[in-house]
C-alpha cells in the first residue's frame, strides 16, 4: 500500500469500494485493515449509501478509530486508524 498525505493525515493505505453495496465496501475494510500496523491510517472511498454508517460503525466495533468521515456529493471518505 502507499503512503501519501492527506488533509494533513499521513495515510499509510486507501482502499477504493466505489461501485461495491454492501456489505462488501464494510467487509473489504476490514480485511485491509488486517493488512496495516497499529496506528496506521486507512483511507476507505466508498459510494454505497449503507457505507456512511456502517464502514465506521463496523471499524469502530472492532476497536479501530474513526479520525474523519468526509462526505462528497455521493462519495464518502473514511480515515481509520488501526488500533
Amino acid at each position: 500500500m502507499s503512503i501519501k498525505k492527506q488533509d494533513q493525515v499521513l495515510v499509510s493505505g486507501s482502499l477504493d469500494v466505489r461501485g461495491e453495496s454492501c456489505p462488501y465496501p464494510e467487509l473489504y475494510t476490514l480485511d485491509a485493515i488486517k493488512q496495516l500496523e497499529s496506528g496506521q491510517i486507512l483511507e476507505v472511498i466508498a459510494d454505497c449509501p449503507q457505507s456512511f454508517i456502517n464502514v465506521p460503525e463496523s471499524a469502530e466495533k472492532h476497536g479501530h478509530k474513526v479520525l474523519n468521515t468526509v462526505k462528497n456529493g455521493s462519495t464518502s471518505y473514511f480515515y481509520i486508524q488501526v488500533k
